[in-house]
Formats: structure tokens, sequence, C-alpha cells
């Protein structure tokens, strides 16, 4: 078993006011000389088009992928698995935006897809995201028991906001996310509070948040190694940190965020493997 550390490629960008965004062989060299595994390709900013001539940089770079893609009718994945395959990509993050009313519903829809990327070779996992079929905890965790071979890549920030999590959870919301760690097959490094999505975590007010994510990830590390890591045929998990810019970032009057987001990306990345190594002397 090992862990694997990745850097969301849509991270990267800057986004500030009268200054262009750097080239992305530049974001490339800047992930691969900071030590990352590999980079996080979002189809919900790069292209389709544009994310299939990465693979050359993957390459000289040595760096793998993952693929996140927000697919809006059935037939969408087809050419997410396509890519995903193209690019040996590790997993697909799905964020599944065929969205029923009703959980019933939602069951034949998550089956399809993972029919469809069995067929295609490629692994599934479906992203806890808002404005998705993810979107409620409440939802996902009874669709999480109607489909028992559903995995989830666990982004919780959507569920701290969406769900107004008290600081410290309460035990019964502790339950709840224990439910979604047994089902994750990797982790987004993100910290957000019960208002914010994303919050600038060395900020002295938003360090109890910073406390209460490692404890998840801890203890959704220690499931992953402990039972069968969660469908996993190659012994990898992977921790991609995603802290995204502006507006995600929280900024100013002036345009520009109020911290650093690759300092607070590698120590998030730092965390991610002192938690693993740690768990590997137990």
């Amino acid at each position: 078993m090992k862990l694997e550390v990745f850097q969301a490629l849509w991270a990267m960008q800057q986004r500030r006011p009268g200054v262009p965004e750097r080239p992305v062989e530049e974001s490339f060299e800047m992930i691969a000389a900071a030590g990352y595994d590999g980079v996080g390709i979002d189809l919900g900013v790069t292209p389709l088009e544009e994310a299939q001539a990465l693979g050359p940089l993957l390459q000289r770079y040595n760096l793998g992928c993952l693929v996140t893609a927000f697919v809006k009718t059935m037939d969408g994945l087809g050419p997410v698995l396509d890519l995903a395959r193209r690019l040996d990509a590790r997993h697909v993050n799905l964020i599944g935006q065929v969205m029923p009313l009703n959980v019933e519903a939602t069951v034949p829809v998550a089956r399809r897809w993972m029919e469809m990327a069995e067929a295609a070779g490629v692994s599934l996992q479906f992203e806890t995201h808002r404005n998705s079929i993810t979107n409620d905890m409440f939802a996902t965790l009874q669709l999480l028991d109607a489909v028992p071979e559903m995995v989830i890549s666990a982004d919780l920030s959507h569920y701290v906001v969406g769900r107004e999590f008290d600081c410290p959870p309460d035990a019964r919301t502790e339950g709840h996310v224990a439910r979604l760690l047994a089902r994750s097959g990797s982790f987004q490094g993100r910290i957000a509070s019960r208002q914010q999505i994303q919050v600038p975590f060395g900020f002295p007010q938003y360090a109890k948040w910073l406390g209460v994510f490692l404890a998840w990830w801890e203890a959704g590390f220690r499931q992953w190694r402990r039972h069968g890591s969660c469908g996993s045929t190659t012994g990898v998990l992977n921790f991609l940190c995603e802290l995204g810019p502006h507006e995600y970032a929280m900024t100013g009057p002036d345009g520009c965020e109020l911290s650093d987001r690759w300092e607070e990306a590698l120590i998030l990345k730092a965390h991610a493997r002192r938690l693993w190594s740690a768990l590997e002397t137990e």
C-alpha cells in the first residue's frame, strides 16, 4: 500500500487582476519539482481537447493523472472515459449532474455510469460535490446503502458547508462522516468552515477546522488500509490537493487572495504524508 499526493491543475490558476496566467508547462514543472506524484485535470476548467494534449507533459515530468468531470447527460461520461484511458488516469472523479429528485430514481443513474466505467476498464469514483447526485449528505448515505459497490471521492468541504457542521461536529454528524469515510476510495484536500467552502487555514480563526479535517483524513486513511482499500486493485490511495482560485479562495476588495494557496497546498501535502507515515508504523 502507498499514498500518492496530487495537485489540481486548476488550482494553479492565479486569477490576479491584470496578471497573465502562467504557462501550463510551468505549472507542471512546479508540481513535479515540489514532489507531487501527479496532476488532477478538471474538465470543468480544462476543455476535453486541451486535456488530450497534456499527455506529453505528464510523461515529460513523470506525473500521474486524475480526471475530474462534470457530466450532465448519461452518455456524457463516454468521452471522459476515453480520455482517462488515453492519459492512463488513476481514476475518474465523477460529478454527476443527472439529478433525479429522489434516491430511488438516482440508483439506476449511478449504476449505469458504473457499468460504463467497468466496460471501459476505468476506475470510477463519485465525488461528494454540491450541485450533483451527491449534493446532500443524507441522500448520499442512502444512495451508498442502495448501491453497495459504489465508491466515493471524499471532498468533505461540500458537506461542511451544505449541512453547516458545528465545530467540533456532534456525535451524530461524526457517525455520518464515518460512514462516508468507509466508502471513500480517495480524498481531496480543502479546508472548509460551516459558512465558507475554502478558508485560509493558516489564519488562527480557522485553525480549528484544519484539526477537524486532519482527524477525518487520518480516520479515512486508516479505514482504507484496514478494510480492503475500498475496492482498489492497485493498493494506491490518492489524495488530491484542490485549493481553488477565486471564487473558492477568499479575496479582499482589490480582488487579490488573502493567503498563498500554493504554500497552503504544500502544507496539506505534508500533512497527508505525515498522517500516512504514522499509520504505517502502527
